[in-house]
């Protein structure tokens, strides 16, 4: 079984919403991590604010992140090697590494809701007036 680890920079969450200034490509990768265990991938994910530990006791992360920074989180790795670092990866991405076959992510549909609705004094009107 293949064995997926994540060592995410210092961030509140895994998926990074609670923060004044929300990454977009955080709740989707999220999402895919799921997606990814739903296939039978083992996933271990680690956050640099909270599991220093796991940083420091992974040869392979202490030495990159002693080489490179905290730039080149987040860390993905797997079986024990690097597999992409600096920027999440896709879901197709982690298909690959994984090695279980690809399946587009559910869309998402935005609706714009247009609305000729007036807020005055606390009471909304149809007309505008």
């Amino acid at each position: 079984m293949t064995k997926l680890q994540i060592f995410d920079p210092a961030m509140c969450c895994s998926t990074g919403v609670c923060g004044p200034s929300v990454d977009p490509s955080l709740p989707r990768f999220a999402a895919d991590v799921e997606w990814l265990k739903t296939k039978g991938v083992e996933v271990e994910r680690y956050n640099l604010a909270q599991q220093v530990g796991a940083f420091t006791s992974n040869a392979t992360v202490k030495s990159t992140l002693n080489a490179k920074g905290t730039e080149c989180l987040p860390l993905i790795l797997v079986d024990g090697s690097i597999v992409a670092e600096g920027s999440y990866p896709t879901r197709r991405d982690l298909a690959r590494f994984a090695g279980v076959p690809y399946e587009e992510s559910p869309t998402i549909l935005r609706v714009k809701e247009q609305s000729s609705l007036v807020t005055l004094g606390g009471v909304q009107r149809k007309d505008g007036r």
